[in-house]
């Protein structure tokens, strides 16, 4: 009497088998394209730059270590380089530890 009756709504008919497979892959496919432009591609670029700069070292380059260590080359080996602090002072580091050349006058 107060209560009406409940009746079962008609299901929605299917999607289209290649529509709905097209609208289901579309966002992974460009969540992973943007993945791409927004980390993968500067990363790839950095590290590009990076070897660049690594085999272009030269004896007398000034550079800066990872440490923070400013000095200038005065041996460099396959791997490894040695770098003058001050007069007489001399570190050994990996080649990889050099993060940036300075211009020739920086470092005095």
């Amino acid at each position: 009497m107060f209560i009406s009756d409940a009746f079962a709504q008609a299901a929605a008919p299917a999607a289209s088998g290649t529509a709905g497979l097209l609208n289901s892959m579309l966002l992974p496919i460009v969540m992973i394209v943007v993945l791409y432009f927004v980390m993968i591609r500067p990363q790839m670029k950095r590290q590009k730059e990076t070897k660049t700069m690594l085999d272009s070292l030269a004896k007398g380059d000034e550079v800066v270590t990872q440490g923070g260590v400013i000095g200038k080359i005065s041996k460099l080996g396959e791997s490894f380089a040695t770098v003058e602090v001050a007069n007489g002072v001399e570190l050994q580091i990996q080649r990889s530890a050099i993060v940036q050349v300075l211009p020739k006058g920086s470092y005095k």
